[in-house]
């Protein structure tokens, strides 16, 4: 046995079973995978095998000592994209794609949040490369410097050839049409392991990107019709009576709707919200059937949901990796339609996600990022602006966006309520929980900290005129707390979190206040994100059929009462299909025997992620005339920020700088428009 490891081969096959297991034992300690049977567990098992072999075998091709340094250098490099994903997953319950690494230009803001996730016990994982690297050292000088006989990695990359092709027809028998029909990476986790999830990753992203490039003016035609069917007509009497009216949008980060009315240590923990929920003379309507539907871009697929109602990707985020494509998005709409000016205020810089070339895109006027605040350091926690000197800030510019004669649509998004829930003692009001899940834990003060700015704000409002005549809506943008803290929440909320609790605690709350209109108190209709477009420009008088999207109007007696979640995932009124499970609503029972009714809801919703995935991937809305005059969007009319050299603050019009224009005009020759499709 000694001499067989003093060997390359016998080196190679250490190095090969040490990775295995360790992977293994990630899978099995970090990742909610869902195993349900034998064969499921037995792939679980044998998956990282493939991978293993094949990409340590590439280093038996490497000539004397250096086969052992390519194998611990490729050893490093697959433990680090697994380590990355493990950290990635504490947080996010999902795993690393090839679009999240084009969001490098987050990582600074994120750094906080990212350690908070590092565990003590992490060192173990690195136990394998120690132990390789010393067993290099000792034996490194029996080997020969010539290169092994070619039959032997051969053989290697052979086997796991084989091991991959046993691997995959076992998993399409207990999965059918697995690498074609899922919408779910955790299925291609389970079955294949993370290693081969990155390959089928890259290639499913290099297809994506070649869809922009084949796309014609006809591939709209079906997407198009689609869309016009699913159409709800909208409320008579809501139709049209917020026209011309201030709109103020505000973005509650990672606030799930069962806060709403929770107690902690016998108080509210949100009072304010609660008040606007229960008190009808506040004027605001609740919809507490409200679900996100975003996936990996979180708060930038809740704006990219909001302001198009089209589906977020299901890797990435459009906002990174389709920045550039052309949108008919809200702003843009209210504009051309309605001569409204369009701004966003954040407490973070531009750049985060993209935004400061995405919103030029949608046709947003302004973007008030953290230039125009003060970020001092009694200002700033976790991500960014904490929400109360956000909010304070933010009134003069909404007032400065009312003294001109046209309407505005402004969105705040707020920050302080983001993991990991960082807050100063002297401004936490609440004592946290004691779960002993310090995330968890932590969660119930924010929310309440972010409860009282809201509180401060819409007073701030009413004070500078702005509140009575303005239409107001808060939303959820997605969940603040992962199945991956499901111990701590079931004892929070005293109930076992199943699955289909767990679809059921993606409910964000969505509450609306239109003047003139009296509030329906609580709403229990069912409705997404997705939602929210066509319901404003009903709202506005603006006929949303015009347009493509996939939400309907949730006044509207025509509104589809289902809600696709962006895995495949879905809920109606009575029943609930995840995880490749049907619950009954009431019960929280699965059911044993899906009726037709719900495997025809099962391939429209398919069928509906799908079209809008064409749709974005293709960017297929440059061939799309919603209108006889729209205006097709130029971004580069926009410039946001200020510059210190110029005047502070000042507003930059849309437009303003001639220069920029002329010198960004000959990047947009090659944008196509052709005329509406026939409907």
């Amino acid at each position: 046995m000694k001499k067989v490891l003093q060997t390359k081969m016998g080196f190679f096959f250490v190095a090969a079973t040490l990775l295995w297991l360790k992977s293994y034992i990630i899978y099995v300690i970090e990742f909610n995978l869902d195993i349900n049977n034998g064969i499921q567990s037995f792939l679980l098992f044998i998956n990282p095998i493939s991978s293993v072999l094949i990409f340590l075998g590439i280093a038996l091709f490497a000539r004397g000592k250096k086969a052992g340094i390519w194998i611990i250098v490729i050893d490093f490099l697959m433990s680090l994209f697994l380590y990355a994903n493990v950290v990635f997953y504490r947080f996010n319950n999902d795993y690393i794609t090839l679009p999240t690494l084009t969001q490098t230009s987050n990582f600074g803001s994120i750094g906080g949040s990212i350690i908070s996730l590092i565990e003590w016990y992490d060192i173990f994982y690195s136990i394998d490369l120690i132990l390789l690297v010393i067993l290099f050292i000792k034996t490194k000088h029996h080997w020969s410097g010539e290169r092994l006989q070619l039959r032997k990695p051969v053989l290697v990359l052979m086997a796991g050839a084989i091991a991959f092709s046993v691997n995959l027809s076992m998993a399409e028998a207990d999965r059918p049409q697995l690498l074609k029909r899922t919408f779910d990476r955790n299925y291609i986790v389970k079955y294949l392991g993370a290693y081969n999830f990155a390959i089928y990753d890259a290639i499913q992203n290099i297809k994506s990107s070649s869809q922009r490039v084949l796309a014609d003016s006809n591939d709209i035609v079906e997407i198009a019709d689609y869309t016009k069917d699913k159409f709800a007509e909208p409320n008579k009497e809501l139709f049209g009576v917020a026209k011309g009216k201030n709109i103020i949008k505000i973005h509650l980060e990672s606030f799930q709707s069962f806060l709403i009315d929770y107690e902690l240590h016998g108080e509210e923990v949100t009072p304010f919200l609660n008040s606007l929920v229960h008190n009808k003379e506040e004027g605001f309507t609740y919809f507490d059937n409200f679900f996100h539907q975003t996936e990996q871009g979180k708060t930038a697929d809740a704006e990219f949901i909001l302001d198009n109602s089209l589906y977020g990707l299901p890797q990435g985020a459009a906002f990174v990796t389709k920045g550039n494509n052309t949108y008919q998005a809200l702003p843009a709409i209210l504009n051309q339609r309605q001569d409204y000016t369009s701004a966003v205020l954040h407490g973070d810089y531009k750049s985060f996600w993209n935004r400061d070339e995405v919103y030029k895109q949608f046709g947003i006027d302004y973007y008030f990022d953290a230039s125009y605040y003060d970020m001092n350091d009694d200002n700033v926690i976790n991500y960014g602006l904490k929400d109360k000197p956000f909010f304070e800030e933010s009134i003069p510019m909404l007032q400065k966006l009312d003294e001109s004669d046209k309407p505005f649509y402004a969105h705040l998004v707020t920050l302080t309520h983001h993991h990991p829930y960082l807050i100063d003692e002297e401004e936490a009001s609440i004592l946290p929980a004691e779960t002993g899940d310090s995330s968890v834990d932590r969660y119930f003060q924010t929310a309440r900290y972010l409860d009282e700015s809201l509180e401060q704000f819409f007073n701030d409002l009413k004070e500078a005129g702005l509140y009575e005549d303005s239409v107001i809506f808060l939303y959820g943008d997605h969940y603040g707390i992962s199945e991956n803290h499901n111990r701590a929440m079931s004892e929070l909320l005293e109930k076992e979190i199943t699955p289909f609790e767990s679809a059921n605690l993606q409910r964000v709350p969505f509450l609306i206040r239109i003047p003139g209109v009296e509030s329906q108190g609580t709403n229990h209709r069912y409705s997404g994100q997705m939602d929210v477009m066509p319901t404003l420009l009903h709202l506005l008088g603006i006929r949303a059929d015009d347009y493509i999207q996939f939400g309907t109007d949730m006044f509207s007696k025509d509104h589809k009462q289902f809600v696709p979640f962006r895995r495949g995932d879905f809920i109606t009124p009575d029943y609930t299909y995840v995880s490749g499970s049907y619950y009954d609503n009431e019960t929280g029972e699965v059911i044993e025997e899906a009726t037709e009714e719900m495997e025809e809801m099962k391939r429209l919703i398919e069928e509906e992620l799908r079209l809008s995935d064409k749709l974005v991937y293709g960017d297929l809305l440059r061939f799309y005339t919603p209108t006889e005059d729209w205006e097709p969007i130029d971004p580069s009319i926009y410039r946001y920020g200020y510059d210190e050299d110029e005047d502070s603050r000042e507003f930059k019009t849309p437009g303003s700088n001639e220069e920029d224009q002329q010198e960004q005009e000959s990047e947009n020759t090659d944008v196509i428009h052709e005329p509406k499709v026939d409907e």
